[in-house]
């Protein structure tokens, strides 16, 4: 958790309009309210890019609205029940708005370096702002004051994979890795995610390192800094030298080895990151993905880069093409890998969604082994903690694609993190060893 600054007053105004940060705070807050009820909510990104649309906010406020939103998700349990244990009436029920209120300014108060009276005050200006939360501005003020004051009593209390994981998710990863590694994949969502550059170049990646001031990790990432310059701001960007693409999410298109020339199909391969990396080492790409605006990124992206690929719009259930020399899927899935990055995924998941997205990898897995050419590789990766969506997928596929086999990882793969492979020679990266959750398993059609 970040370091507090001291209690000040932030905002000498009456007026509400003029406090510095009252307008990140309301953009938080009305993201936060987007989400919170709804059955199939918005992503919290699309909600927090239509509240800073509308809040018009500079650059430095921009990201205080998406740090509260994002703490606000990341400790979402223990807010609720923090919040229950200090209202005589419990949860506003029926009040998105006045909850997600209470719930921004208690995340500021637990999880940010903002001080409590600027959390306090300016919950209670916009409280009054509203006229379906004005009747309860002075219990805003009166339960955040409690919190302010209760604080190290309620972190000292947490228990992150109790407080800060969905039950149903809770006992899946209890279930699937045990109650210790469980708990410390939930002890790591209460950080965020660092930012890790995948180098076009691989082998300047030690030159780079020392330009960025970043850290070179063992399997080819680099590793900023935390509170580094803004990304379009750093050496490289401009050169084209490299992307943003988290270190676990950058190893499965490596596993493939493509070499120089060799046909590589990306199936679902928005935003492209993995594309590229392809693209990089000479491979002729063809990028097939169902979103075409999703597509339209890719295209600037490559261009950006001076780097080339067939682009392709269409369903990765129904495509059909002459086989490649290697496929990689990197199918949709609940994405439980990433909660680090975005925290709302636990909460606007269910276990619905993974037997759906399951069955939907069935699917794809099975099409994607009439796309590869005898002797070509598979690679299928899905960045989630599920096995339904990782390991089990691989197992079952084996059972009922003979012409298959799994090729094992190697240890010198992955910069000799050989802890990054399971028992089955599949990668199996967890939040708890500093990497977004992230399976992949690599096939090889034996003809």
């Amino acid at each position: 958790m970040a370091s507090r600054g001291k209690v000040r007053n932030a905002a000498e105004s009456e007026t509400g309009q003029d406090a510095a940060g009252l307008g990140a705070r309301r953009a938080a807050a009305l993201a936060v309210a987007d989400l919170i009820g709804q059955e199939r909510p918005p992503a919290l990104d699309e909600a927090l890019a239509a509240a800073l649309r509308a809040e018009r906010l500079e650059s430095g406020d921009a990201a205080l609205a998406r740090a509260i939103a994002l703490a606000t998700f990341r400790r979402l349990g223990q807010i609720r029940r923090v919040l229950a244990d200090r209202l005589d009436k419990g949860l506003p029920v029926g009040k998105p708005r006045l909850f997600s209120l209470l719930a921004t300014g208690t995340a500021q108060i637990l999880d940010l370096a903002v001080p409590d009276h600027a959390a306090v005050d300016l919950a209670v200006r916009l409280a009054k702002a509203d006229h379906r939360t004005a009747g309860f501005a002075g219990m805003v003020n009166a339960v955040l004051r409690r919190v302010a004051r209760e604080r190290e009593a309620i972190l000292a209390a947490t228990e992150p994979l109790r407080d800060n994981t969905p039950d149903w998710l809770a006992r899946r990863w209890v279930s699937a890795y045990g109650p210790e590694r469980a708990a410390e994949i939930a002890r790591a969502h209460l950080s965020s995610a660092p930012i890790d550059l995948t180098l076009r170049n691989e082998g300047e990646g030690q030159a780079w390192a020392e330009r960025l001031g970043a850290t070179l990790l063992p399997t080819g990432s680099l590793r900023m800094p935390p509170d580094g310059a803004a990304i379009p701001d750093l050496p490289g960007f401009g050169e084209a030298a490299w992307w943003v693409q988290d270190a676990a999410a950058a190893i499965p298109a490596r596993l493939l080895g493509v070499g120089e020339g060799e046909r590589v199909l990306d199936l679902c391969a928005a935003p492209g990151g993995k594309t590229m990396q392809l693209a990089s080492r000479g491979a002729n790409v063809t990028a097939l993905d169902r979103s075409a605006p999703r597509l339209e990124r890719l295209r600037d992206n490559l261009a950006r880069l001076g780097l080339t690929a067939e682009i392709a719009v269409g369903d990765a259930t129904a495509y059909q093409a002459e086989p490649f020399d290697a496929v990689l899927l990197d199918a949709p899935c609940s994405a439980t890998g990433t909660i680090r990055r975005h925290p709302d995924v636990a909460w606007t998941k269910d276990e619905s969604d993974i037997v759906r997205l399951a069955q939907l990898q069935t699917r794809l897995l099975d099409r994607a082994a009439t796309l590869v050419r005898p002797g070509g590789r598979l690679v299928y990766c899905t960045c989630s903690l599920e096995r339904a969506e990782g390991e089990a997928q691989i197992a079952a596929f084996l059972a009922r694609n003979t012409r298959f086999a799994r090729v094992p990882l190697r240890p010198e793969e992955v910069g000799g993190r050989a802890d990054l492979i399971d028992g089955e020679g599949d990668l199996r990266t967890l939040p708890s060893q500093g990497l977004d959750g992230f399976f992949a398993g690599r096939l090889v059609h034996q003809g």
